[in-house]
């Protein structure tokens, strides 16, 4: 049986063991691209960047505005079918000190050995199995960063139809590369990779497909999103959850900011 099959049966076992009540108005794990196309550098950026933008002040008054339904957040990095490694497993943040360790914590991260191809499906499935475990908040979702399109293990859209059964939201935040140098040429590559993520990887009403136009853009863009998907829950209302069900399909969902305004507003701020 292959990784991600076996994540996959774990996942519905999760599910049929998962209490029915909303404690948490939202669990939200993180998955950060440690593929071989992200060098010592972009690592770093992109786990610095994902430290700080927890702690930027729009970010940190939605996080904390129901401590007595908090957000619930996990991150782990990914790479090949084997590597799915954990930075910070599930914390309930609570109070700016939970939020702070946590933060801490991912920023503190040494990197280690990592394939160097790019298993999107069986990250997909491994964040699944960990959001499962997760049945009593009122939301699940899976944000997924990435620099690159599927060329190992499971395609993504073998994993997405298990989401929509599940009910699990997945977004997306695919970081553009600094190559070709001309905004032209980022542009249609940066919008070629967010229409692959919004086609084969993103699933669930109000899903959606994030940009950073390069590494030096990650926190800004992750902050961004951040807001965007747990606002929402801001005036959530915990009632008993409803029977799970697929989610909602849209042919393409969009896209914040759109890649041109995302460039030239990077190239107005160099």
């Amino acid at each position: 049986m292959s990784r991600a099959a076996a994540l996959l049966a774990a996942v519905f076992i999760a599910a049929l063991a998962a209490p029915a009540a909303a404690q948490c108005r939202m669990a939200l794990a993180l998955a950060l691209d440690v593929s071989g196309s992200v060098g010592r550098q972009e690592y770093r950026l992109q786990r610095d960047g994902l430290a700080g933008a927890l702690l930027r002040p729009r970010v940190q008054r939605i996080l904390l505005a129901r401590p007595d339904a908090p957000v619930r957040l996990m991150a782990y990095e990914w790479s090949g079918p084997a590597h799915q490694r954990m930075l910070a497993d599930w914390t309930d943040i609570t109070s700016a000190q939970a939020l702070a360790a946590l933060s801490a914590r991912i920023s503190g991260t040494r990197r280690v050995g990592a394939a160097p191809t790019t298993a999107l499906g069986t990250t997909m499935a491994y964040g699944l199995l960990r959001l499962s475990e997760q049945a009593d908040c009122d939301a699940r979702t899976l944000d997924i960063s990435g620099d690159g399109k599927a060329n190992s293990g499971p395609l993504p859209e073998e994993i997405k139809p298990q989401a929509e059964v599940l009910g699990i939201t997945i977004n997306a935040l695919v970081i553009g590369s600094e190559d070709p140098p001309n905004v032209e040429g980022r542009i249609l590559e940066v919008d070629e990779l967010a229409n692959y993520f919004s086609d084969h990887v993103i699933t669930g009403e109000d899903s959606f497909v994030e940009i950073a136009f390069g590494f030096e853009d990650y926190e800004r863009a992750m902050a961004r999103k951040l807001a965007r998907e747990i606002e929402p829950r801001f005036f959530s209302r915990l009632a008993p959850s409803a029977p799970t069900g697929p989610a909602p399909r849209t042919e393409r969902r969009a896209m914040t900011p759109s890649p041109r305004a995302a460039a030239l507003a990077i190239q107005d701020t160099q």
